[in-house]
């Protein structure tokens, strides 16, 4: 079972206490963070999959930590306060936000609003970043420092299906299965020459492709 990384941010020690504790009981790791200066240096570090993040907060607001998040480091987001202005909601959400829970809350309405916003977001990744990386599932493109990088179709769906079994070993066998079909005929070479031609064309990213000795390969994006 994967587990997931969520980021909680706000000021008051007793909130994200009792965040952590029915978080842990659905299995997720939780990393605090007490202001918005702290939360964006964890971000800048760390992979999370959520962040809960308070409005009204010392160093650094939630609104300003949400206009400083990097592009590539942006997360879904739960907005938790006790402001309930409308005011306040419609800008959260002009900001990108996912959700609005007002404080005081319950947390099992905060938990299954997590489990809500994670089941979609997982199952349905429009794009992919890593540093000056980007997959746009959608439009069937790769950039590196926002330039395109020209891959074949079959490329791509190699790509796309590394990304989303990340850290995954994949066989020779899947990856011609899973991209090429049952009824093809080929063998292990013609796996073997598309990740070679991938890897060049992924440049200084082509080390995001491992190959696992006596399997296959495998996306590890956390070396």
């Amino acid at each position: 079972m994967q587990k997931y990384k969520i980021l909680i941010v706000d000021d008051e020690k007793n909130i994200r206490e009792v965040i952590k504790e029915y978080a842990a009981l659905e299995g997720y790791e939780i990393i605090e963070a007490d202001n918005g200066v702290k939360a964006l240096e964890l971000l800048n570090n760390n992979k999370f999959d959520l962040m809960v993040l308070d409005i009204m907060m010392p160093v650094m607001d939630g609104f300003t930590l949400l206009n400083n998040i990097p592009k590539d480091k942006k997360i879904p987001t739960i907005i938790l306060s006790a402001r309930d202005d409308e005011i306040d909601k419609l800008e959260g959400f002009d900001k990108g936000i996912d959700d609005y829970l007002c404080k005081p809350f319950s947390p099992r309405e905060l938990i299954a609003r997590i489990k809500a916003i994670i089941k979609r977001t997982k199952n349905n990744i429009d794009s992919y970043y890593h540093d000056s990386l980007v997959v746009n599932f959608l439009e069937h493109t790769i950039k590196i420092d926002d330039k395109e990088v020209n891959v074949t179709p079959k490329e791509f769906e190699i790509l796309k299906y590394f990304i989303n079994n990340k850290k995954i070993a994949i066989s020779r066998e899947q990856l011609l299965n899973k991209i090429w079909g049952y009824d093809f005929y080929g063998d292990d070479r013609t796996i073997d020459t598309h990740i070679k031609m991938l890897r060049n064309n992924l440049g200084k990213y082509r080390n995001l492709i491992v190959t696992v000795r006596g399997i296959g390969y495998k996306f590890d994006d956390e070396k």
